[in-house]
């Protein structure tokens, strides 16, 4: 109870401060949102590194921005383990975009996103000798908020990486999954309207905070405050920081909880190329070019995988249509961990973003395609903490099956379409007959008092000092703690207790499970019922529901060909460097798998050869990036070449004898590209009789690499070990 009292006050305390963000990182704001020609309550923070750090400004910039939907900022910097500090301790340059409390009076989606464009141009302002662009980090909806912004500003960003981000709305299995059916229960998109209009034009988070609790009420009512009580001395710490930012409500206008539910949520517009820009184009995400990184769980239940990952099967239709495009993807998907542990587990902070800061460069210069990001755990060597867990990651090539494999199939979405189009019907019948005469007795004292009494806030004041019942709280717990003393783990009464606990809960897990059967019965028999469907339109036969998507394959081939007859008139003519990334990129089209430790390995090699001295990281990407644009169209054209790019002998003695190094490093892959390797040697004149035979008989394998100048924390600092637990 002493911890709860502490609770309630630290809520009345944030509140008097104005709700700043939970960042335990010292930050000062770079640009205030109010102050743009288009006003809005967003802000641009640069997070200061510690005394006594440093951060490199050449490095490239990290943004990090925070979901919008019910909660304040900060969460993906609130603790010390997390992407703000993974970033922050190799030594990149931390952004961080945070909001206030209450939204600009008008203020819409598009002045956000505008003012998130202008917070990216300032930190590119600031880092004009920067190796790269910044990489951008978006959690939960700021996920599909950086990646409406990267379809609109393509050079924006160098890297997307996007966590726990529903993209695709409508997906999930079916007898999962139960938060997409609530659009639907309740009629669409009018609810959203009476909740802003009852607030006087503002939509109150805390709904949308109890929609979270509802979704898992085992764990809200009992998981969660029985885990405080059972470890109270030693829970009490990480409960309430965790609290402070859970407690904080932020605000939304009317327009921007409309826009939100009918663009995205319920009308699931952004994937189908239905949201449209200011000048009315449509919004495609196939318009990107930096690589985009997804991370999922299997264990959230908010934005499981399908929802985080089926936008690439809306996009395209399979994966050479992506290499088409030009387009890197890569996505990782945990086992367990759940929504909010997605960007705030500490777990989750040291092993997938930890991963995808030291393997950005990798990333960055994978070959067009789909790749699934898999780390493993190996074995902490020299200058790694002992008993902390050490990663590496591996990138291998998938197919758009790999991605349906999360989905148990799409035809669970067909009524979907029915709820969009009702939900449209319904807000229209609002709009027209309702909200008119309800606006003008909404006032702005109704709406403090409405939210004032909302029972996610009520819970906090009733257990804070503000309640006289609770005075003697804090004297009686200092008393206990005093002459507490912890019964044994056998103890009879202890036993009893958690096994009443733990029973409880199983109890209400499978009563949640009952419910979200029905509520996925009810949805089905009111939006497959064929009286609606016909009066929704989507029975008519040629209905646009029917119709099949537009694909941009013809345009996107025709731009990738006008591309590539201009590289090919450069086939032969190229550098060492050029030679060497040709049979790389071949290599890995004939793995399908890039390794993080010959990454490594790859720098230290590079690092001392004379031929890769004096070239930028932007100049190397951008040979990579053409070497394997003209594997993936004519790996033999490409390989063919290789005698013009390599004219004499020495040239030749050094790539094969380069190649062949990275060939030994890796025993695991080689036999795969032994062929090619003695193909590379016999089209470079270059056959050595115990060549190939020498490598095969050691058992080594090359392992397919990209070339970049070591940098300071990356993984060429560690040192390399096939040692696996795995």
């Amino acid at each position: 109870m002493d911890v709860l009292r502490r609770r309630g006050n630290q809520f009345i305390d944030h509140y008097r401060a104005g709700k700043p963000p939970v960042l335990v990182f010292d930050h000062e704001v770079i640009v205030d949102g109010t102050s743009l020609e288009r006003p809005c309550n967003y802000m641009l923070l640069r997070i200061k590194p510690e005394a006594g750090e440093k951060t490199d400004p050449t490095k490239r910039p990290y943004v990090v921005f925070d979901p919008r939907a019910g909660h304040g900022p900060g969460i993906g910097g609130s603790k010390e383990k997390s992407q703000v500090g993974v970033a922050l301790r190799a030594g990149h340059p931390v952004y961080f975009v945070a909001f206030r409390p209450k939204p600009v009076p008008g203020q819409t989606l598009r002045d956000v996103a505008l003012a998130e464009k202008l917070f990216l141009d300032k930190v590119a302002e600031l880092h004009p000798d920067a190796e790269a662009k910044p990489a951008i980090v978006g959690n939960c909806q700021a996920g599909w908020a950086i990646m409406i912004l990267s379809a609109l500003a393509p050079d924006q960003a160098s890297v997307i990486s996007i966590a726990g981000s529903p993209l695709s709305y409508w997906a999930g299995k079916e007898g999962k999954d139960p938060m997409r059916y609530f659009g639907g229960l309740t009629g669409g998109n009018w609810l959203a309207a009476l909740a802003a209009d009852l607030g006087g034009g503002i939509f109150d988070g805390a709904n949308l905070v109890s929609n979270f609790e509802f979704l898992n009420p085992a764990n809200a009512l009992i998981g969660k405050p029985y885990n405080l009580y059972s470890k109270v001395d030693t829970e009490a710490d990480r409960y309430l920081g965790f609290e402070r930012w859970w407690s904080g409500h932020f605000l939304l206008t009317r327009d921007e909880i409309l826009e939100l539910t009918s663009e995205l949520f319920i009308g699931n517009k952004l994937t189908r190329g239905r949201l449209v820009d200011r000048s009315g184009d449509p919004v495609d995400l196939r318009e990107i070019r930096a690589p985009i990184v997804v991370i999922a769980s299997e264990g959230d239940n908010i934005t499981p995988p399908p929802q985080a990952l089926n936008w690439i099967l809306d996009l395209y239709d399979d994966v050479e249509e992506i290499r088409a495009n030009e387009q890197t993807i890569v996505y990782t998907v945990n086992r367990s961990v759940g929504h909010l542990g997605i960007f705030v587990s500490g777990k989750v902070a040291v092993k997938e973003h930890a991963e995808f800061v030291s393997s950005i460069e990798l990333i960055e210069t994978l070959p067009p395609g789909l790749f699934e990001m898999v780390i493993e755990e190996i074995e902490p060597e020299g200058g790694v903490t002992p008993g902390a867990p050490a990663y590496v990651a591996r990138f291998e090539a998938r197919t758009l099956d790999d991605i349906r494999a999360y989905d148990d199939g799409r035809d669970d979405e067909k009524p979907f379409e029915v709820v969009a189009q009702m939900s449209e019907v319904n807000e229209g019948l609002y709009e027209t007959f309702v909200s008119p005469w309800l606006k003008p007795f909404a006032n702005e004292g109704m709406a403090e008092m409405q939210r004032f009494f909302h029972p996610q806030r009520q819970r906090y004041l009733w257990c804070s000092d503000v309640n006289p019942f609770m005075a003697g709280i804090e004297v009686a717990a200092n008393a206990i703690r005093e002459k507490r003393e912890e019964a044994e783990p056998d103890n009879v009464y202890r036993r009893t207790e958690d096994l009443i606990m733990r029973s409880s809960e199983a109890f209400l897990e499978k009563m949640t499970a009952q419910r979200d059967l029905m509520l996925e019965q009810v949805f089905k028999g009111i939006w497959t019922n064929p009286l609606v469907v016909a009066l929704s339109g989507q029975a008519a036969s040629y209905a646009d529901s029917r119709k099949p998507r537009a694909s941009k394959r013809k345009e996107i081939e025709e731009l990738r060909d006008l591309k590539l007859a201009a590289i090919e008139k450069r086939c032969q003519q190229g550098s060492f460097r050029q030679a060497v990334m040709r049979v790389i990129y071949a290599s890995i089209r004939e793995t399908g798998r890039v390794d993080a430790r010959g990454y490594a390995a790859a720098q230290e090699i590079w690092k001392s050869h004379p031929r890769f001295d004096g070239i930028s990281w932007a100049e190397l990407k951008t040979e990579a990036r053409e070497a394997a644009l003209m594997v993936s169209h004519d790996v033999d054209k490409a390989l063919e070449s290789l005698p013009m790019l390599l004219e004499t002998r020495q040239e030749r003695e050094e790539a094969v004898a380069l190649l062949r190094r990275l060939a030994e490093w890796r025993p695991d892959v080689a036999l795969d590209v032994k062929e090619l390797m003695a193909r590379v040697e016999k089209i470079l004149g270059m056959e050595a009789p115990d060549g190939p035979r020498r490598i095969a008989a050691r058992g080594a394998k090359p392992v397919a690499v990209m070339p970049h100048a070591p940098k300071a924390g990356s993984l060429a600092a560690r040192k390399p070990t096939s040692r696996s637990k795995h």
